[in-house]
């Protein structure tokens, strides 16, 4: 009797998926649902109107407004005049293919990767496409996402599949409790400072162990969103119950029967118990501390308590990027991270955005004020993001701190809305990169989480917030 050999995860998803294979070797794997935005879709748009060809099947098509929208009370087509092409252009390809947009004023618009997840849809099992490099964010659920081209994308919308080669699998196991104010972008942080920014090349990470499983939904996503910054192709958290009770009753999540048939399915997505990886990353996350970057990208990082590398202490093949940095960011090596003065911080982006990440922020912000010279900064993650957190009261806890509270949108993550520093300025920022000029020209950026965000905006130094909820209490 032959017996079925032991699978992984992302073995099964993939397997369900591909329908065919192309002569040079690349699988077709046909892509359930797929979400645009407004900065790469009408690039798209245009090739099929010059192919005189229709979007295939615009009822597994969604599209948003994010990247370029403006994040001010009141904003409109115009608020961002250089957003304002692209939103209309967006408008104009979703009317004529039949696509469901999340506009500007819609109640459900935000950043496509918090949109997907929290209206179902984007399922667990399921594959995804986004015109964006973040795309395995929902991860999170237990989906295998790609980000892609916009020839790609045209390729996909007509065709509603995507030429890919299998990746290799891997497997990260996070060990251990993750202490009081640590959480998911820390884990992340350390991973990628361990594994360097091309440690996941090739691969589809899943992310298994007791941490893993302990986080919440919405940490798993913001784990699953950094895993593209340390080159992985996908990332995710196999589903569980935690998953199934997240989605119960979300808009386009399956209801009645075809729930029950949605459940039994997704139950048999563990990876096997013998399945056999390409590669195993174990991580001890128990001790773990909050983290923050030091540099110009996001393997450049240490513990809150940590200093700037000396040189020799970095490995010779990041010794180059590490002397970059140094000069960019206009630290020597030895300086202490906390304690250094900030003119910015800005806590948002597709990594950090979801309610609990605002929840997380306002009980330290909470009772305390934004120090003086400080430009601080909160933009949820989607319009329900955003409502939400108001009927909580978490809008004027901040905006009594002295925090700006915006609209839904992408934000500083990139500054193509407007939201951006000034030359020089020194910014904590909850976002996924820490990039040369990535947040406005000479702009110097700290990676890091809500919480450590928080309490920076409140010291006015790079702070342990351990330390400032110790000393209050």
């Amino acid at each position: 009797m032959l017996t079925a050999l032991p699978r992984t995860s992302f073995d099964k998803i993939w397997d369900f998926h591909c329908v065919g294979q192309r002569a040079d070797g690349r699988d077709l794997l046909y892509i359930d649902r797929h979400v645009l935005h407004e900065l790469h879709a009408h690039h798209a748009f245009a090739e099929l109107q010059k192919q005189q060809r229709k979007v295939h099947r615009p009822d597994l098509t969604f599209a948003v407004q994010d990247h370029t929208v403006a994040t001010k009370p009141g904003r409109d087509d115009d608020t961002n005049p250089t957003g304002t092409a692209f939103i209309k252009a967006m408008r104009e390809g979703c009317r004529n293919n039949g696509i469901r947009l999340f506009d500007i004023d819609d109640p459900e618009q935000g950043i496509s990767h918090v949109v997907a997840p929290e209206l179902g849809i984007v399922l667990p099992g399921a594959t995804h496409a986004v015109p964006d490099s973040h795309a395995s964010t929902v991860g999170g659920l237990g989906a295998i996402a790609f980000g892609c081209g916009t020839s790609e994308l045209a390729h996909i919308l007509v065709t509603q599949v995507m030429a890919l080669r299998r990746p290799k699998r891997m497997r990260v196991r996070l060990d251990g409790a993750l202490g009081a104010h640590v959480n998911a972008k820390d884990v992340a942080l350390r991973l990628i400072a361990e594994l360097g920014v091309a440690g996941a090349r090739g691969h589809v990470v899943e992310y298994a162990g007791a941490a893993a499983r302990g986080m919440l939904v919405e940490q798993r996503m913001t784990l699953c969103n950094l895993n593209i910054e340390m080159g992985g192709r996908s990332g995710f958290v196999a589903p569980d119950r935690a998953t199934f009770a997240w989605l119960a009753g979300r808009p386009y999540a399956p209801q009645g029967a075809a729930w029950d048939r949605a459940l039994a399915y997704w139950r048999t997505l563990q990876s096997d118990d013998d399945a056999v990886f390409d590669r195993e990353v174990v991580l001890d996350c128990a001790g773990l501390e909050p983290q923050i970057t030091w540099g110009t990208d996001p393997s450049q990082v240490v513990g809150i308590s940590g200093r700037v590398p000396e040189p020799a202490a970095v490995d010779p093949t990041r010794r180059a990027a590490a002397e970059s940095a140094f000069a960019y960011m206009g630290l020597k090596p030895g300086t202490p991270l906390a304690g250094l003065p900030v003119n910015r911080v800005f806590i948002g982006s597709c990594t950090n955005s979801r309610l609990p990440d605002l929840q997380t922020a306002a009980a330290v912000v909470r009772g305390r004020r934004v120090a003086e010279g400080v430009v601080a900064m909160v933009v949820p993650g989607s319009s329900s993001v955003k409502r939400e957190a108001e009927a909580a009261g978490l809008d004027r806890v901040f905006r009594d701190a002295g925090f700006f509270w915006g609209e839904s949108g992408c934000s500083m993550c990139a500054g193509g809305n407007g939201d951006r520093g000034q030359p020089g300025e020194r910014c904590v920022s909850t976002t996924n990169r820490n990039f040369e000029n990535r947040q406005g020209p000479k702009v110097r950026t700290h990676l890091a989480s809500p919480a450590t965000a928080a309490a920076t905006a409140i010291a006015g130094r790079i702070a342990d917030v351990r330390q400032l909820l110790a000393g209050a209490a």
